[in-house]
């Protein structure tokens, strides 16, 4: 049985601050999870898990997340929500006519409030997108070992999302930034029927590489890209 998408988990120097913010922005209530903090998600919003690590982020994340708006008023207000739970304005480079908010949460993480009327995002909800730095092959990867179907893959560029609809999951095709140390954001599956075994070995017949063992139980793996993420029971 194929993985489930626990959540999208980021290192965190104070998980519980960094769970309230998003707790906020999302209208979701956190939970206490393996000694970090979980914003669950369903079957069509990514969940969120923030644990705690003293490492520090080597240069831009390789995973973002996008919120969707639906209105101008609405943007701003999610804008001005953010400043004031925390956040802060960012620039990496954005264009003044761009219409999209780049942001950074109270950890630096980068994140969107993307501008009302992206056809692209209708309808994929609050959590619109986790866009990520990556190639073609990397989301066909993880279309394979989630069974989400891809709904985008031209010029190289994919993306992916749970046959429920929702959050889509996206990566922007070459030139990939080199991985710079341990990423600080990282997929978290739940091993499908419970055979944690079974499906390490059909993630790495897909194109996976094991990864020295975590102290939680968890299994690390890295995709093709080299980004790690952890297969766990529950």
């Amino acid at each position: 049985m194929i993985s489930r998408l626990l959540a999208v988990t980021f290192d965190a120097h104070d998980p519980a601050r960094l769970a309230e913010f998003w707790a906020g922005m999302l209208g979701r209530e956190v939970v206490e999870d393996a000694g970090g903090a979980l914003l669950p998600g369903d079957d069509t919003q990514l969940g969120l898990r923030f644990v705690p690590s003293r490492g520090e982020n080597a240069g831009p994340n390789r995973m973002h997340l996008h919120l969707t708006s639906d209105t101008d008023a609405d943007q701003q207000d999610k804008v001005a929500a953010a400043l004031g739970l925390g956040g802060a304005h960012l620039d990496v480079g954005q264009l003044p006519e761009e219409g999209h908010v780049v942001l950074a949460d109270p950890e630096g993480n980068e994140f969107c409030v993307i501008e009302a009327g992206n056809a692209f995002l209708a309808g994929c909800g609050l959590l619109g997108e986790l866009a990520c730095d990556g190639t073609r092959q990397v989301g066909l990867f993880w279309s394979e070992a989630l069974g989400w179907p891809l709904v985008w893959d031209q010029d190289q560029e994919t993306a992916i999302q749970s046959p429920h609809g929702g959050t889509k999951v996206a990566w922007g095709g070459p030139p990939v930034a080199p991985k710079v140390g341990k990423n600080r954001q990282c997929f978290d599956l739940v091993a499908g029927g419970d055979d944690q075994q079974a499906e390490v070995d059909r993630l790495v017949s897909l194109g996976a590489t094991r990864l020295p063992a975590g102290p939680d139980g968890a299994v690390w793996l890295a995709d093709p890209d080299g980004n790690e993420f952890s297969v766990r029971v529950r």
